[in-house]
């Protein structure tokens, strides 16, 4: 007798392969008869790769239904799978290019290269069809000459070619070739934007190579992205983290009669929003602004259709600025950004010199697509598309891109070690450095990784002993440099180091000795990077963004909050006592100007005060360290115990631009400074540290202390 079974079979295993339907999985219904002998072995090309499912030796299959089922990450059911391993197929047009792969369909300008549309789940265009078909989704450029004035650039194509097609793959490339004739009016690069999409993928990616040559004149970049701007009768709901999601304005609302704008245009007050729920609420896209280490994902969903709209960074590499660098992302519009160069939170932007020759690679990025069946919350698309970039930056770097200049993993190297701190004041032993941040970047001095736009940036966490690995790092000459939380300074290695194919470098145990001269007698704060630690007041009630009311790690998004610095102390200015005030309650997070008419401001000095028992008389100086964590076209002058000191005994001329207090926030560049202190200036008994902030012309000039410590004189 032959007992026919229905078995939903799992544990196969996977042979990794670049063909079949990438990025899905399948559910294998076998029929069969059991039996005591024999065995089966079945190969499906679905999947992320080619898996080979083993049948236990005691299964005779004489008959086997196989049903494929195409689903999302999470297991829900996307489409037929007809349709998710058809062909990907490509239609030339005189003004369009179509790239259908059965799950969507890419429309891009010819020969422009502009995403005119995007089809998929039913909806014939999730790209905003009230904009101009230029207006859309595109890569863009802000940039300068030899002239003061920026340009903005939406980046067209002059030429169209199709790099590779197949059945499983199709990449096209859209260029754009700079001749001397085009001096001043385009920014001198030749642009190639590449698009890809591959068989069986709910998505499609984009990046692009951009090279100046030798000759060529000189230019600095402002801005480089991606945007997306989707239909804004569908998109209602932004996530960019788990609890970073809400239903957003409408673009109408940001128009002069619905709303009052604030302290400059980015912010808004919505005073007659289209959804009343929203009104007396702040709209400012600074507000949804993420360090690039964790800005990977983020995006949009329609309830109705229950649709996501995904951008995935599965690297950093290409970004500036090193890994707490801050960029924009989703926002009203509804918008959404992959940013690769900005300014923002940094004021820093690379510049090229006249003949300098440069060549980078930017991205891919990967726009993901995904729906919800129906009756489910739409918005649990937002954790399919987590685990879609899991799986993204697990694939990095990847092995489909077909251009010459996108390093694969064969072709890069990878660095490890162990970084141990050296302390020997406050600890008898090295200690591990345990959550340190370790980088390679181009050459330069130590720290010069927040400041450096051109090259490729390769970061990494130490674990709790202080090892560190850092995988697929391309080939060429970089620095290794790392900072640990709660240590001052910056470490840099103090050799080259060159990175070839397929070889690793171990640097063994590597020591960083931070700034230290004697014991620590006072210290105010974390020497984290960060003012987080510090007092972040309420907003003024006027001024609420509610998604962040019952948010205390992001608080200091909150708009208006240096406003409250005069609120708190409308007369006078902060004093802290050491011993007795709390850093937590009693210092105000960033140091900034008083309002005292309409449109006029005043320095403000706070006051630090402390005892000394005695002052010593040997040689040397007592120090003091300080660290910031941000400063926006400010002075600070430190004076000890005579505010009328002139010159003030240290003065850092702060040109820095991260307008991080104006932008939500909590910290911009890194700034250390080690400060002499002569005995002279201090007493036995009371001492008072007089710290000024002296530039005054508006709201936003100021400085955010990331930590302070004064030490003895060194020690013998």
């Amino acid at each position: 007798m032959v007992m026919l079974t229905v078995s939903s079979l799992s544990g196969w295993h996977e042979e990794p392969s670049p063909k079949g339907c990438r990025a899905w999985k399948t559910n294998v219904l076998l029929v069969g008869a059991r039996s005591t002998s024999s065995s089966f072995h079945a190969v499906t090309r679905t999947g992320a790769g080619r898996h080979t499912l083993i049948m236990p030796p005691f299964w005779l299959l004489s008959t086997i239904l196989v049903l494929q089922v195409v689903t999302n990450v999470s297991g829900e059911r996307l489409s037929n799978n007809s349709q998710a391993c058809s062909s990907v197929r490509i239609d030339v047009q005189d003004k369009y290019v179509i790239i259908d792969n059965g799950i969507l369909q890419l429309t891009l300008s010819n020969p422009g290269g502009i995403v005119t549309g995007v089809g998929y789940s039913g909806v014939d265009n999730l790209m905003e069809v009230g904009n101009g078909e230029d207006n859309r989704g595109y890569w863009n450029l802000v940039w300068s000459g030899n002239r003061d004035a920026r340009t903005f650039d939406r980046i067209e194509g002059t030429n169209f070619k199709i790099i590779f097609q197949s059945e499983e793959q199709v990449e096209v490339s859209f260029t754009r070739t700079w001749t001397p004739s085009l001096n001043g009016t385009l920014i001198p690069l030749n642009i190639d934007k590449r698009f890809v999409v591959l068989q069986g993928s709910s998505g499609f990616y984009t990046y692009a190579i951009f090279e100046h040559q030798e000759g060529w004149p000189e230019f600095d970049i402002g801005v480089l992205r991606v945007a997306f701007k989707l239909r804004n009768d569908k998109f209602h709901y932004m996530a960019l983290s788990d609890k970073r999601q809400r239903i957003m304005p409408m673009p109408e609302d940001r128009m002069p009669e619905r709303c009052q704008q604030l302290a400059y245009p980015e912010a808004v007050l919505l005073t007659n929003p289209i959804n009343p729920d929203l009104k007396g609420e702040v709209d400012d896209k600074y507000q949804y602004s993420i360090e690039d280490q964790d800005n990977k994902v983020h995006g949009w969903i329609s309830f109705d259709p229950p649709i996501g709209f995904w951008q995935i960074s599965p690297s950093d590499e290409a970004r500036t600025g090193g890994p707490v660098k801050q960029d924009l992302t989703s926002h009203v519009g509804p918008t959404t950004l992959a940013i690769f160069v900005s300014s923002h939170y940094s004021g820093e932007a690379p510049k090229f010199g006249n003949g300098e020759y440069w060549k980078k690679v930017f991205g891919p990025v990967f726009i993901y697509l995904n729906s919800a069946s129906n009756g489910k919350d739409p918005k649990t698309l937002w954790q399919d598309a987590k685990m879609q970039m899991q799986r993204e930056v697990e694939s990095w770097p990847y092995s489909f891109p077909v251009s010459e200049d996108f390093q694969k993993r064969s072709q890069r190297g990878s660095v490890s070690g162990k970084l141990l701190v050296r302390d020997r004041l406050i600890h008898g032993e090295d200690i591990y450095a345990n959550g340190a941040y370790v980088g390679l970047a181009l050459p330069g001095e130590a720290g010069s990784w927040q400041r450096e736009c051109k090259g490729y940036q390769f970061w990494t966490r130490a674990d709790a002993n202080g090892s560190f690995s850092i995988k697929n790092v391309r080939t060429g000459q970089y620095n290794l440099y790392a900072w640990v939380p709660g240590f001052v300074g910056d470490y840099k290695y103090d050799e080259m180091i060159t990175i070839t194919s397929g070889n690793n470098i171990d640097f063994g145990d590597l020591i960083y000795e931070p700034p230290r001269q004697n014991v620590t007698f006072w210290e105010i704060g974390i020497p984290d990077r960060s003012a987080a630690e510090f007092y972040i007041p309420d907003p003024n009630p006027k001024y609420v963004n509610r998604l962040y009311v019952d948010d205390p790690v992001n608080r200091f998004r909150q708009y208006g909050l240096w406003e409250r610095y005069a609120d708190l102390y409308p007369d006078s200015d902060l004093v802290y006592t050491i011993g007795k005030s709390d850093y937590k309650k009693d210092w105000f997070f960033a140091h900034v100007t008083r309002k005292i008419g309409q449109n006029s401001y005043q320095p403000t000095t706070w006051q630090i005060k402390f005892h000394l028992d005695s002052v010593s008389n040997q040689s040397g100086s007592y120090k003091l360290r300080l660290a910031l964590a941000s400063a926006a076209h400010s002075e600070l002058q430190v004076r000890f115990n005579d505010l009328k000191a002139n010159p003030a005994h240290f003065t850092a001329e702060l040109n820095g631009r991260d307008n991080a207090i104006a932008r939500h926030g909590i910290h911009g560049l890194y700034w250390f400074y080690n400060i002499d202190v002569q005995n002279t200036w201090l007493v036995q008994g009371a001492n008072t540290i007089f710290l000024t902030q002296a530039n005054s012309q508006g709201p936003f000039q100021g400085v955010m202390y990331d930590y302070i410590r004064m030490e003895g004189p060194p020690y013998l």
